[in-house]
C-alpha cells in the first residue's frame, strides 16, 4: 500500500528531525513525503534538506505565508501547496504534523486497517504529550476523533469530501463528510504518537475566536454549537472559552459567512450530532 505524506512546517528546528526519523524508521516506508517549508526562519529547511540527501522519497517545497499562527487556512493551504507537487500513484495520503514521534509499526499498522476494510476512509492513532516524565495521552476530544495532528485518508475517501477545507474546523468537518459519503472512521489506541508540541499552546485570541466560526460554517445551529462550545472549554478546562467560541459564532452569523458543508450535508450533520449525544445519555 503507497502512503504519501505532506507535512506543513513552520519554525520546527527544534522537532522535525525526530518526525522526519521516526517516518524514516517504519516498517513501511512511505513512498512519497513532502515538506513544506511554510515561511520558516530558523533551520526548517537545512534539516529537511539534510533528509533528502539519505532519502529520495522525501522532497521540500517552500511556502511564503505569514508569521501568524492561525489554525485551519494557513496550515492546509501550506498542505495544498504541498500536495500539488505529488502524482496520483497513492493508496493513502496523510496530513502529518512536524511535531510527532511516530512508533516504528505506524504506517504498516495503517495500511492493515485500511486492506481489511475496503470501507474505512480515515485511520489514525493517538498523540500522547509528555508530562512530568510521563507520556500521557493529549486528552482533548472524543476518542473517536481523529486529530488534525495525524490524520489518513484512503485516497477516494479524499476525493469524496473534496480534500481538505482551509478554515478552522477543517479536522472535523472532514469526519463528517467522511461519513455522509458513507465511509468508516478508526482509531487505534494501541498506536502512541508522542506529540511534542502541546495543541493550541501559539493560538492567540481571534483564533479562539474562529473556534465559533467553524461550528456556524458546519451548520450546527445555536442549540448544537451551545453544547459543544462548553463541553470544548470543559475539555481544555478553561469556562472562558465558552464565551469567545460564542462571540465566534454570533459574528459569524452576523456577518453571514459562507459555510463549508451544503444545505443537505448539514442537516446530516446536525442529525450525527443530536444522535450522538442522545446515545451518550441513553436514548
Amino acid at each position: 500500500m503507497n502512503f504519501y505524506i505532506v507535512i506543513p512546517a513552520h519554525n520546527e528546528a527544534d522537532s522535525i528531525a525526530l518526525t522526519l526519523e521516526s517516518l524514516a524508521s517504519q516498517t513501511l516506508v512511505p513512498k512519497q513525503l513532502v515538506v513544506v517549508n511554510d515561511h520558516s526562519t530558523d533551520d526548517t529547511q537545512a534539516i529537511v534538506e539534510s533528509f533528502i540527501k539519505k532519502h529520495p522519497w522525501i522532497s521540500i517545497v517552500n511556502n511564503h505565508s505569514s508569521d501568524e499562527h492561525l489554525p485551519g487556512s494557513k496550515i492546509i493551504n501550506a498542505f495544498n501547496k504541498g500536495l500539488q507537487t505529488l502524482n496520483e500513484d497513492y493508496d493513502v495520503i496523510c496530513k502529518f504534523d512536524a511535531d510527532l514521534i511516530f512508533p516504528k509499526n505506524y504506517l504498516e499498522q495503517l495500511a492493515q486497517h485500511f486492506s481489511a476494510n475496503p470501507r474505512l476512509g480515515m485511520a489514525a492513532g493517538f498523540c500522547y504529550i509528555e508530562k512530568d516524565n510521563n507520556w500521557i495521552l493529549e486528552d482533548l476530544t472524543n476518542k473517536d476523533h481523529i486529530r488534525g495532528a495525524l490524520k489518513a485518508y484512503r485516497k477516494q475517501c479524499f476525493k469524496d469530501i473534496g480534500q481538505l477545507k482551509p478554515a478552522m474546523g477543517w479536522d472535523t468537518v472532514d469526519e463528517l463528510l467522511a461519513k455522509f459519503y458513507n465511509w468508516e472512521l478508526l482509531t487505534d489506541e494501541s498506536l502512541h504518537v508522542k506529540h511534542l508540541k502541546p495543541t493550541g499552546a501559539s493560538y492567540n485570541k481571534s483564533s479562539k475566536y474562529m473556534q465559533g466560526e467553524a461550528m456556524y460554517k458546519m451548520r450546527y445551529g445555536l442549540t448544537i454549537t451551545a453544547i459543544s462550545a462548553l463541553k470544548l472549554a470543559v475539555k481544555k478546562k478553561n469556562l472562558s472559552l465558552f464565551n469567545d467560541y460564542m462571540a465566534g459564532y454570533f459574528k459569524a452569523k452576523k456577518e453571514n459567512l459562507i459555510p463549508l458543508v451544503t444545505t443537505e450535508q448539514g442537516a446530516f450533520i446536525r442529525k450525527l450530532r443530536w444522535d450522538g449525544m442522545l446515545k451518550k445519555f441513553g436514548f
